[in-house]
């Protein structure tokens, strides 16, 4: 039985099928939806269904949770793994409603769209008051150039605008290929008439249109965000648009939703929207036909190509164990190299090559990509991010490992040249996870989900003035491991935090210590 718990579209339920029972419940009701759920297999939600541990541990057959959009806030995905229960989204549901309406804000914003508006209605006719400004020539920044920056991207060079833009992780003819010039994040600033934000929400970008980066901007900029509340400080951008520095912005999204006191609501030169972006009748439709095809999938046992949490495909047990672990090595290669890498290895060495291991291929390319990029990242999409993004994803295995029984490396060159690769195991009955090398420095350290990685030269009273700088700030050091090549030689220290560090202290330790080289890692 298939439980709808609100309100799709009549394709939706065609696109399902004559094989299955269809009951439909309201979601909202929370006393109906627990008394319908024990004899559904499948449940197909929108954002107002709470999918928790209570649902889930009433809904003694369900199989799969399809959420027919993109964010998954109302589903407790890690709940639903606990108990063997598949999720579906529809991740690319809302993409060109998210650009369409991108440009629509930017249109309205240039052109005072809604302040005219406001005028008219009241009864005044005062167009010398309300010129605008033409794209046509003018520079358009894109700030995050996935999915959704591409698109934006080609409608706005069809309106005759050079385009550039600033992403760390695009590497590869990609940019070219859609007449995109890729630009430092200063360059951007301030060589932008327009700046649109099309990054995911990290605590790597929170904030990045702040103070420091509007006071770079050039006078008459107007800014978009259709990505996420909080990649725009809000106070900053009020600021500089009372300033006169930035002539307009369009939001759709912000920090607190609703927004109870933003102070951009109060000026008229900015458009605002109540997130929007995937409020579409082909979106929801659109969101609607691909969960109902995953339904039908997962209830076959068939592959299922938007799964959140599986990869979809039959596993051994002796692997099954190191999928966490792969992932894990994929977000630390991604906190150390800052980038994504142009060619990428993934070596498994030991017993474990006697089974089929490519789905830690995938697990770690998931986790490599988990911060970068806005859209969920599963086991099945994760090689088609790293084919947009130009990686060259290699599965190298050797049944050799001399010093443990199995070992996962994860090595990449980056655009630079520079090659950086981070090592991991398993030990012991409760397979403890280790990170056991990075570069050439050997260590064995208990995977942690704060760590601080450092390199420098090595001399006495380093770790002294680490420990130091993060009690001052009030971070504990919960372990430690230093690997050096020879004695007053080249280290590296790793540190196992019990809470994430503040950004500002990264750079003050890297200071003091004089570190080629400081990274704060937090994994998920």
């Amino acid at each position: 039985m298939v439980l709808i718990a609100e309100e799709l579209s009549p394709a939706t339920v065609d696109a399902l099928g004559p094989d299955f029972e269809v009951r439909y419940v309201d979601g909202t009701d929370r006393t109906a939806l627990l008394a319908a759920v024990p004899d559904a297999e499948a449940l197909l939600v929108r954002s107002a269904t709470k999918v928790d541990g209570e649902l889930l541990a009433a809904a003694r057959r369900l199989r799969v949770v399809a959420r027919a959009g993109v964010g998954l806030d109302n589903v407790d995905v890690g709940a639903a793994s606990h108990a063997g229960v598949m999720v579906v989204n529809a991740p690319t549901s809302n993409i060109v409603s998210a650009a369409e309406l991108t440009v629509a804000l930017l249109l309205a914003t240039v052109r005072r769209v809604t302040e005219a508006d406001a005028s008219v209605k009241q009864g005044r006719w005062e167009r010398s008051r309300f010129v605008g400004r033409e794209l046509s020539e003018k520079t358009a920044g894109i700030v995050g150039l996935g999915r959704v920056g591409v698109l934006v991207a080609d409608r706005l060079r069809a309106f005759g605008m050079n385009v550039i833009a600033y992403d760390p992780y695009i590497s590869g003819a990609r940019p070219a290929q859609h007449g995109v010039r890729m630009v430092t994040f200063d360059e951007l600033l301030s060589g932008s008439d327009v700046i649109s934000v099309h990054l995911p929400r990290t605590p790597e970008t929170v904030g990045l249109i702040d103070a420091r980066a509007l006071a770079k901007v050039r006078d008459g900029v107007h800014v978009i965000n259709t990505a996420r509340g909080g990649i725009v400080d809000e106070t900053a951008l009020a600021e500089a648009i009372r300033s006169g520095r930035v002539a307009g912005a369009g939001i759709d999204v912000f920090e607190q939703e609703p927004p109870q006191s933003s102070p951009l609501l109060d000026l008229p030169q900015v458009v605002a929207t109540p997130h929007l972006g995937a409020s579409t009748v082909e979106a929801q439709e659109r969101a609607g036909l691909v969960v109902a095809a995953s339904v039908r999938k997962a209830l076959a046992g068939e592959l299922v190509p938007d799964a959140v949490n599986v990869s979809g495909g039959a596993i051994d047990e002796e692997v099954r164990p190191g999928i966490p672990l792969a992932e894990r090595l994929g977000e630390v290669f991604t906190a150390l190299a800052q980038s994504v890498p142009v060619q990428l290895d993934v070596e498994v060495r030991g017993e474990i090559t006697g089974h089929d291991v490519s789905v830690l291929r995938l697990a770690v390319l998931k986790g490599l990509f988990a911060d970068v990029v806005p859209e969920q990242v599963t086991y099945v999409n994760a090689p088609l991010v790293a084919a947009e993004r130009g990686v060259d994803v290699r599965l190298l295995t050797e049944p050799e490992s001399p010093d443990y029984r199995n070992v996962l490396t994860v090595r990449g060159t980056l655009s630079s040249g520079e090659t950086i690769s981070v090592s991991g195991t398993l030990t012991g009955a409760k397979l403890v996870q280790k990170l056991i090398g990075i570069d050439d420095f050997e260590l064995e350290m208990p995977l942690a989900d704060h760590m601080l990685v450092l390199r420098y030269a090595d001399r006495p009273g380093v770790v002294g003035a680490l420990g130091q700088l993060l009690g001052k700030a009030d971070v504990n050091i919960a372990g430690m491991q230093v690997s050096r090549d020879v004695a007053g030689g080249h280290a590296v220290g790793v540190l196992a935090l019990d809470s994430a560090m503040p950004a500002h202290l990264l750079d003050e330790i890297g200071d003091v210590i004089a570190a080629s080289q400081a990274r704060a890692i937090n994994l998920q």
